[in-house]
Parts: C-alpha cells; sequence; structure tokens
C-alpha cells in the first residue's frame, strides 16, 4: 500500500485574467476558477499509483472557502479525502508561508505519508517554489520535474525520470519522499457519473488557524518575506512591416521585403 497526499490549488483561468489599467491589480471578479492543471497532473498519478498498489490518496489544500469546488472535483475523481486551510491568517501567503501552513498540516494530519506529490508550478504565480519548500521543512529528500514515476513500496524506493535542460535523468531515492510533476507524465482522467456522486459523501474536513496552532507569526502576509509589489501586462508587440490582408499580395509584399534586406536572392522571371 502507499498513501499519498496531493497539494493542490484552486487558480483563476489565466486565459481570462485582466489587469487593471490604474491600480494594475490582477482583476479576478468575474473571472473562472479552475484545479491547477499541473496538480490535476499530480492527482492522476496518485491514482494511477493507489490502482495497482492500493493506499489512501489525501488531497490536500490552502484557500478560501470557495476552494472547495476544486477539492470535490479532486474527489470525483477518485481520490479518498480532502483538507482544507481555510483562515484570513493564511491569506497574502507567499510561498515560503505557504510551504509552512501546508506542512504543519501534513505533521498533523497525514504524517503516515509515503509520496507527497505537487504541480511543477501554479499558472497564477510560475513561482514553482512551494513543493520543494514543503520537502524542507518536512526534512524529507525531494525530486522535481518528474516526468516518469516507478514506486517500489516493499523496497521503500522510487525511480523516477526528470526533465533537466533538455535532459532525462534517472533517479533512484527513498520513501518517503517529494515529487514535483510536470505536463507530459500523464493525461489526467475525467471524472464519470459514479465517482462524482460518491464525493458528495467524502470528506472535507476545513482547518482554520486556531485549530492548525504553531507560531502565528509564520502564517500569511505576516511569514512573508516577499510579496509582489507590482503587476503588469508585457508591452505590445509592434505591428508587423506586411500590410496587406491578401494571402497572395502578402506572400509578394514579404518576398520583397526580405529582398530589400539581402535576406533572400529575388528570381527575376
Amino acid at each position: 500500500m502507499v498513501n499519498i497526499i496531493v497539494c493542490v490549488k484552486q487558480v483563476p483561468d489565466v486565459a481570462e485574467l485582466k489587469i487593471d489599467p490604474l491600480t494594475h491589480n490582477v482583476v479576478r471578479e468575474g473571472v473562472p476558477s479552475i484545479v491547477n492543471p499541473d496538480d490535476r497532473i499530480g492527482v492522476e498519478e496518485a491514482l494511477r499509483i493507489k490502482e495497482k498498489y492500493g493506499g489512501r490518496i489525501t488531497i490536500l489544500s490552502m484557500g478560501p472557502p470557495q476552494a472547495k469546488a476544486a477539492l470535490f472535483e479532486c474527489l470525483s475523481m477518485g481520490t479518498d479525502d480532502a483538507i482544507l486551510l481555510s483562515d484570513r491568517t493564511f491569506a497574502a501567503a507567499d510561498t515560503l508561508a505557504t510551504a509552512y501552513t501546508l506542512a504543519r498540516a501534513i505533521k498533523m494530519y497525514r504524517n503516515d505519508f509515503d509520496l507527497i506529490i505537487c504541480g511543477r508550478r501554479a499558472i497564477d504565480a510560475e513561482t514553482g517554489q512551494t513543493g520543494i519548500q514543503i520537502a524542507e521543512q518536512l526534512e524529507i529528500p525531494h525530486l522535481t520535474y518528474v516526468k516518469n514515476v516507478q514506486v517500489f513500496p516493499d523496497e521503500k524506493k522510487v525511480v523516477v525520470r526528470r526533465e533537466v535542460e533538455g535532459q532525462i535523468e534517472t533517479i533512484e531515492a527513498p520513501i518517503p519522499i517529494l515529487l514535483t510533476v510536470m505536463e507530459g507524465l500523464n493525461k489526467p482522467r475525467l471524472p464519470n457519473l459514479r465517482e462524482i456522486i460518491k464525493s458528495k459523501k467524502k470528506e472535507i474536513r476545513v482547518v482554520n488557524a486556531t485549530e492548525l496552532g504553531g507560531d502565528l507569526s509564520l502564517y500569511g502576509l505576516k511569514g512573508s518575506p516577499t510579496w509582489v509589489a507590482k503587476v503588469y501586462p508585457p508591452p505590445p508587440k509592434p505591428g508587423g512591416t506586411i500590410k496587406s490582408g491578401e494571402p497572395k499580395e502578402s506572400v509578394s509584399e514579404l518576398i520583397n521585403i526580405l529582398a530589400e534586406k539581402k535576406l533572400i536572392v529575388k528570381r527575376v522571371e
């Protein structure tokens, strides 16, 4: 059996995000929220491991009450239970404060884990730091950029392939361990009707700061040594030099431009 914790985050759909031109803040109103894509890959991998070896999968998240929707989606995929850390004290946390909060919850409620799986990155922040910092808080090994996982429960080890700077590394490491997984590892399943119905009966435990305990100065904004000073969109790309909209005329115009720059030799008929 392999007991697995999957850390997930509810994020805004970045395709729908806009930035207020006056305040430079991200406008979240009316923007749909989704389960972070890399985290869904982590959920799928946990399910495949459980199907092969048995065990229990707990989903762990930190966020506002509406993040329950993301946890229900993970439960409807076939996971067993979920814990939501939700308190205003946890708000505005950077990756370090987030990792401290998640690691404390793991120590208190699910310290019998074999694997912790996190997405490589969250699409709303793109830091790729939280999973690694959780491992450091728990003082366990971690492997990042994982694209293939083999688990050997009897031998208390994993063998993973990870992608680093265009190269593939194969590494053997002991259990317990934290893995951060990335696109290409698998294709997450869609929940079926039976699991959707079953998910409504599964437990989501909501934990606040008082129940979690620990050093309150390490939670949320107080525990965050970094913060976002300003958010702004990238500068618009300059307009192209080809002005014609018709394909044949555009090609002719492009040939003339390249010939003028002496990048090609224009053939004279």
